[in-house]
């Protein structure tokens, strides 16, 4: 028997929820490799490292992790308004990065880090786990295949009320509000289904400017498709998403960014249903597409383009960038539909 590739070597930057939930994921793939933790604090990263037996701990930020010769492949869960300087960081150390969603907090900071990862021929790849999921990439091929006919509507929401640790984060100018720390779910499915939007019309709901507690979003294209999204962390919203076209209607049931099947509801017809569980929680999928492109020397996924991180963040640019201190409208065409 052929022996497989040698495993790739992980760090995680970032002892939080997320970090620990990739961490466990990734212990159930054969060709993965937990090697170090980086934290801001050494007790933290000891700590982290203690609990899923990894052999080393950094503290002090990025420098640290990215100046391991042992790994490979830097996962950051850091906070949003940090992410543009940690994966600079690691990638200047030549570590090929997967980074949580959003990649950066403006299409301007994401642009520079996919710069700097093709000088380099290193991996940049947004940690959207959602366009990796076996379901959602099913409904992405129904699609594609016609199963809906033309599509018409899309709608997808995301939210719920936030737990008071979490509104610091939430309330941060620099990378906090409901669109980047959710909104960027159903704004990413409506990339993958539908494409670019040809106009923008957002009304957010703020406690501070840059801050939104809810925003709701009508994206049009080109083909005439319309998206009603919407996010909120001050209140429950329905989690489910759907696509209807003129031939039929495409479920991916609540919660639609971690779906474990898709549901096909023909005009005429029975339902049609594809179980596709996820492994783990799912970030085993996203984690295998990295070390997928790692090993085939690819900087960027065909999964997780960099074009589609672009295209969320340029709604989200537009969106947050009409901000005020208590509610706002934003309006805007896409270059494309000028």
């Amino acid at each position: 028997m052929t022996p497989g590739p040698p495993p790739v070597r992980w760090g995680v930057l970032s002892t939080g929820r997320q970090a620990a939930a990739f961490a466990e994921d990734l212990m159930l793939l054969d060709d993965a490799e937990l090697v170090a933790v980086g934290s801001r604090t050494a007790a933290s990263a000891r700590a982290f490292a203690a609990r899923y037996a990894v052999e080393r701990a950094y503290g002090g930020g990025p420098g640290e992790l990215a100046a391991d010769p042992d790994v490979d492949l830097v996962y950051v869960a850091s906070v949003n308004a940090a992410h543009h300087g940690a994966v600079r960081t690691c990638l200047e150390a030549g570590k090929h990065v997967l980074c949580e969603k959003p990649l950066t907090t403006n299409v301007r900071d994401a642009q520079d880090l996919m710069r700097l990862a093709e000088a380099r021929g290193l991996l940049l790849m947004e940690a959207m786990w959602t366009r990796c999921l076996p379901a959602v990439r099913r409904a992405a091929r129904l699609v594609a295949d016609g199963a809906v006919g033309t599509p018409h509507l899309l709608r997808a929401a995301t939210g719920g009320r936030a737990p008071a640790p979490a509104l610091a984060r939430l309330r941060d100018p620099e990378g906090g509000g409901a669109l980047l720390d959710s909104g960027v779910y159903p704004l990413a499915l409506a990339d993958l289904l539908l494409g670019t939007p040809q106009y923008i019309d957002a009304r957010s709901l703020s406690t501070a400017p840059l801050v939104d507690d809810t925003t709701a979003l009508l994206l049009g294209y080109p083909s005439g498709a319309m998206a009603e999204l919407a996010c909120s962390f001050a209140t429950e919203l329905p989690a489910h998403a759907d696509l209807s076209g003129g031939e039929a209607r495409i479920e991916l049931p609540a919660p639609f960014y971690a779906a474990d099947r898709v549901l096909l509801h023909p005009a005429r017809g029975p339902s049609r249903a594809w179980p596709l569980p996820p492994t783990g929680r799912g970030y085993t999928h996203e984690a295998s597409e990295a070390m997928r492109c790692v090993r085939a020397g690819l900087t960027e996924s065909p999964l997780v383009p960099w074009s589609a991180t672009l295209g969320v963040l340029t709604v989200t640019d537009a969106v947050r960038g009409a901000g005020s201190a208590s509610s706002h409208r934003a309006r805007h065409r896409t270059r494309e539909g000028c």
